[in-house]
């Protein structure tokens, strides 16, 4: 325990400094100017009666991961009380619009030990549960100092941050030994988190897998059907820098034998709509930016979909979806939610986010890889010229996404030892919580 005790003094002083750097981030937006105090330990909201959980997700894939848990927990359990907090203003934004109404959310306290202390003295959780990989050394262990059981849900490091806390044997052996169980996302991630010094880790399946639907709004979805006709439209969903170009190329290449081609952005970070629509105007196209509210016409190249939390609406909309963050060495996003809304999908050779999901839609030829302006263009000009071809990949798409839906049971499950004394199951019969605003 010397090297967490050496962090934790080294850290304590520091908090002033700590403080000045996310005064600084507010300034430039990129910190909630209002519940500011949040990130200080400063709890925003009353700590409900009754047994509280407490759920940390870093940022927006980690809380959407959670959404499915969260509504089976507060359905099946009605006594329980749940927090889940974020770091993230994206994560924020978004998950506020979906969170089940008994949920609060909260910003997760930079990792200073006085207010670390301060968050745990007010919310006082009963169990902890950890999403993917945010471990913070004062947070996780001044939580098991406290005697809250703690459990890693959808444990996942990439390469990059094994290897990483390989070099720290001393400060990630002591934390991953204060999870009493560390449920990974596969095999891969067992092996490593137990290499780690995690003494309990399994696998029941991807979170993300068995997540819902992702929502959208039907006025908007009929609104955009009818602008865009009859034309031939594909998506490239959550992007990073540098695929937008790539999209860009393919859509001058597909427009010779695609007349009035459509091409949606969905950008990971919408604050980037900036830039990348002066990067599509340079290259001769028209660009509407939905963050603006500009009217989509016959004359639009490309429509920049630079909002948060609407994915599920441009899923709908596009029946060839491309997987940003796999052509630029980013691991990919989840593929799951675009074939759960009769997409045909595409992606780059990177897809270590999700490689056992790409492996499924492989194995049932249900997805395609593309590593280059050329294939890409290519592989959509096939999709929009055969429609039948088109058909089937959404459909195979669909059947493997829809055979993950137990993942959602055995994590309840493995939980249930947990759960139990905190709050027995709902009696079969017995009327849920509302879930929904």
């Amino acid at each position: 325990m010397m090297l967490p005790l050496l962090y934790n003094a080294i850290t304590r002083p520091l908090a002033p400094v700590a403080a000045l750097y996310l005064s600084h981030r507010r300034r430039r937006g990129k910190e909630d100017p209002v519940r500011y105090r949040e990130r200080l330990g400063h709890a925003s909201a009353v700590r409900p009666q009754g047994p509280l959980i407490w759920v940390h997700a870093a940022s927006v894939g980690e809380s959407t991961a959670m959404l499915g848990l969260l509504d089976r927990l507060i359905d099946s359990r009605p006594g329980l009380q749940i927090v889940i907090t974020t770091g993230t203003l994206a994560s924020a934004r978004l998950i506020d619009r979906r969170l089940p109404v008994s949920v609060q959310h909260q910003f997760v306290p930079a990792d200073m030990p006085q207010w670390v202390a301060r968050f745990l003295d007010h919310w006082r959780p009963d169990l902890a549960l950890w999403v993917e990989s945010e471990l913070w050394p004062n947070l996780v262990l001044q939580t098991h100092s406290r005697g809250v059981p703690m459990v890693l849900v959808n444990g996942r490091l990439s390469r990059r941050s094994y290897e990483c806390w390989r070099r720290w044997p001393g400060l990630v052996g002591p934390m991953l030994r204060a999870f009493d169980l560390c449920l990974a996302q596969d095999q891969t991630q067992v092996e490593r988190f137990a290499s780690l010094g995690a003494p309990r880790a399994a696998t029941v399946g991807d979170l993300k897998a068995a997540a819902a639907d992702l929502p959208f709004d039907h006025s908007e979805l009929s609104h955009l059907r009818s602008s865009i006709g009859l034309r031939p439209v594909w998506l490239a969903a959550s992007t990073h820098l540098g695929e937008e170009e790539i999209a860009a190329r393919a859509h001058q290449k597909l427009t010779v034998t695609h007349p009035g081609l459509l091409t949606i952005i969905v950008p990971r970070h919408a604050a980037r709509g900036g830039a990348i629509a002066t990067m599509l105007r340079a290259r001769g196209l028209s660009v509407v930016q939905r963050a603006f509210g500009e009217p989509l016409t016959n004359e639009t190249d490309v429509y920049l979909a630079d909002t948060m939390g609407e994915l599920g609406l441009f899923y709908r909309l596009a029946p060839i979806a491309f997987i940003g963050g796999s052509l630029v060495h980013r691991g990919g996003h989840n593929p799951f939610e675009a074939a759960r809304l009769d997409c045909a999908i595409l992606h780059g050779p990177d897809m270590s986010n999700c490689s056992w999901m790409v492996a499924a839609l492989a194995a049932d030829g249900a997805s395609e890889t593309v590593t280059s302006v050329e294939t890409l263009s290519q592989a959509v000009s096939t999709l929009l010229t055969n429609r039948r071809l088109q058909a089937e990949r959404a459909a195979a798409a669909a059947r493997v996404a829809g055979m993950t839906s137990r993942v959602l049971d055995a994590v309840l499950d493995s939980l249930a030892p947990w759960l139990d004394p905190l709050s027995p199951v709902r009696a079969v019969g017995a009327p849920p919580r509302s879930l929904r605003a």
